[in-house]
């Protein structure tokens, strides 16, 4: 009771006194708070150029508004559901080899008993995560052209064909799909290892006891202690569902496949919206695009606690 009270007495002291007190944590939070409001949140009022018919001599805030009419132009094209398709395409086929691939590959590195050959294969697979995307679509451009790329060469002189990989519409599908599993796979392998790690020994001690084998144990021990983890991280991914990397698309399109497969929404922001001088038309996508972002998290939020996880919100 005594330490109740105490608690409650400590709560209790006067504002003055609790600064006085802990004000070097508040000052050191002064400059993140600072840069997130400045670089973060204040460039958001910029998004009613969304609602406006914008004109650069006049501003953001001297232009007409215009309500809706920028939204009704863009989806009233063609191009437009066109663009939202093949993104929404990309991202799923993203999702489903790019998302499971770390799971697949935690799970067998955690059943690898040597520790320096977990540490080699850790290190090698997690690099690529460090390189930008104009690297990596350099290095495969290099590895994969038709003519010149050191892959079709290599094909050519065992007698094969040549294949166009990056001409090709479901080639640079594939090719697309395939960079970015082995881009990112690294870091959501670390991901699961490290959620791993907190799983108790004497789960698997009894699962060994009661005589359950390797894949036995996967499935009722390693994969029901991570699940929170795969739920969050699959929270987080659906709310990218509509997004796409810039650089990703960009640095490997070529004049063969922009207008099919690269034409995504990012690729179609800039060059409808930016290089044309349409701000407000790029700005009314990119916030069509987080709006569905956000509705679709809040929705796989609230699926995954009726099913009994916590969530992220």
């Amino acid at each position: 009771m005594s330490v109740k009270m105490a608690a409650n007495k400590k709560r209790k002291q006067p504002f003055g006194v609790y600064m006085r007190r802990y004000w070097p944590l508040y000052a050191m939070l002064l400059l993140p708070t600072a840069f997130c409001l400045l670089f973060k949140y204040w460039p958001m009022t910029g998004l009613v150029m969304a609602f406006k018919n914008f004109k650069m001599m006049r501003g953001i805030w001297g232009s007409a508004w215009n309500g809706l009419d920028n939204f009704t132009y863009l989806f009233s094209r063609a191009e437009s559901v066109t663009v939202i398709l093949q993104t929404l395409k990309l991202n799923l086929l993203d999702l489903l080899f790019g998302f499971s691939m770390p799971i697949i590959l935690s799970l067998l590195l955690n059943e690898v008993r040597s520790k320096a050959f977990k540490r080699i294969t850790q290190t090698v697979i997690y690099l690529p995560h460090f390189l930008s995307w104009v690297i990596i679509a350099s290095l495969f451009i290099m590895l994969l052209r038709t003519e010149t790329g050191m892959v079709n060469i290599i094909s050519a002189n065992m007698g094969g064909q040549k294949i166009p990989y990056l001409e090709d519409n479901f080639l640079w599908q594939v090719v697309y799909i395939f960079i970015g599993v082995w881009q990112s796979m690294g870091w959501g392998t670390i991901i699961y290892l490290a959620a791993i790690t907190g799983i108790s020994a004497e789960l698997y001690e009894a699962a060994t006891v009661d005589g359950a084998g390797r894949f036995a144990k996967i499935w009722h021990v390693t994969l029901p202690g991570i699940r929170g983890t795969i739920v969050t991280l699959l929270i987080m991914n659906l709310g990218r569902i509509l997004g796409s990397s810039f650089e990703r698309v960009n640095s490997l399109s070529n004049p063969y496949v922009v207008l099919k497969s690269a034409n995504v929404i990012s690729t179609y922001i800039y060059r409808v919206g930016l290089a044309n001088g349409k701000y407000h038309y790029a700005t009314a996508m990119g916030l069509f695009q987080n709006v569905i972002g956000i509705i679709l998290i809040l929705i796989s939020d609230r699926v995954a606690k009726s099913m009994g996880e916590s969530g992220l919100i």
